[in-house]
């Protein structure tokens, strides 16, 4: 299915205004953004992705957050490793290449269901470790008292980097409004209280965590830089790459490349939406790997004397660690319900992570 992109600037002309029960909060919309709202949920279930417009979250912003990060994965080895936190699970700072195993490596019917797809819609064959680096930066309040300290960590930072701490926080920031939006909209669409989704979300650790993949190192057509998997987290949004490399799989098993067009974000369902749907919103399937488009990319960031680093711009948004994940309202009654058992947020964290070669 094709990702209409939906501009959320007239929701957030009211968003503040909206109360009281979801007939109700329909009638405040009126109908042209209640079918926003109902196309929102609708992407989220049907393609486990979908595709928004945030005027407060800039192109020129996203721009500058990838430069930065180019700068900072450029930089040598020796400079990464202090800060790699492997005992708080590599939740925050730095997680070097080849250490985070991609799901279906270790999930046997993962493999199966990966079998059954026709040839064209399979993922690209595994050989080992994801190649990506990634670093994971902490943004937003975290719980004074919890049981997941592990999850929670004060943000690392890294020596003489200027300008650091106030670009993170800054896109950091914008970002986790743009899925509060969301949040709230598909809350509207799916027919619950408008706060359902975004009231697990207070003090959650949301996590800033841009990729980097180094491309002069692996920029072969074919290679795997982050293998077939989804992502543990609520809802996972990213700004536009400049070497396009990502492949996702809608609910019907179908592959299309997961474009993000100029000044747009894409917003992907992670394994807690899945949770509070009762498998409604399946936690979207996705890769990233190097295409003929990314080698053109490359070709063209070679001849202007560009990084060729390929930086993601994304941020994990979570449900709070102390909260009790199982599927919401009438979700409760779905046939798949039995699956989702009422479990800590942070339990089922650190259940993926340890799949995932993060535990530490």
């Amino acid at each position: 299915m094709e990702l209409k992109v939906i501009d959320l600037k007239a929701y957030l002309a009211v968003m503040d205004k909206l109360d009281g029960e979801p007939s109700k909060i329909t009638e405040e919309l009126g109908p042209e953004l209640t079918r926003s709202c109902k196309e929102v949920a609708r992407y989220l279930r049907e393609a486990g992705a979908v595709v928004v417009r945030d005027p407060r979250c800039s192109e020129e912003e996203n721009e500058k957050f990838i430069e930065m990060m180019e700068r900072y994965y450029e930089s040598p080895v020796e400079y990464k490793r202090p800060q790699e936190r492997p005992d708080f699970h590599y939740q925050v700072g730095i997680t070097p290449e080849k250490v985070e195993i991609p799901r279906l490596m270790v999930d046997e019917e993962m493999q199966e269901k990966v079998k059954a797809l026709p040839k064209e819609s399979q993922p690209a064959t595994l050989v080992g470790s994801d190649l990506k680096w990634r670093y994971m930066w902490s943004v937003g309040p975290r719980p004074a008292n919890t049981r997941f300290k592990e999850l929670n960590g004060a943000p690392v930072i890294p020596e003489n980097f200027p300008g650091w701490t106030e670009t993170m926080n800054s896109w950091g920031y914008k970002m986790i409004a743009a899925t509060e939006v969301v949040a709230e909209m598909a809350a509207i669409g799916f027919g619950l209280p408008k706060d359902a989704f975004t009231s697990l979300m207070k003090q959650a650790p949301h996590l800033l965590g841009p990729t980097g993949s180094d491309l002069k190192s692996y920029g072969q057509e074919g290679t795997v830089l982050a293998g077939y998997h989804y992502d543990v987290n609520f809802l996972t949004i990213h700004g536009r790459s400049k070497f396009p490399a990502l492949n996702i799989w809608v609910k019907n098993g179908k592959k299309v490349e997961g474009s993000v067009p100029e000044g747009c974000l894409l917003v992907q369902t992670g394994k807690q939406m899945e949770y509070l749907t009762g498998g409604d919103c399946m936690a979207g399937m996705h890769e990233v790997v190097v295409t003929e488009k990314t080698t053109e990319a490359i070709k063209q960031a070679l001849e202007q004397n560009r990084s060729l680093w390929r930086v993601s711009s994304t941020l994990f948004a979570h449900i709070a660690s102390d909260a009790v994940l199982k599927p919401l309202s009438h979700f409760a009654e779905s046939p798949l319900a039995s699956n989702y058992p009422p479990m800590y947020a942070g339990e089922v964290i650190k259940q993926e992570l340890a799949a995932m070669n993060l535990k530490g």
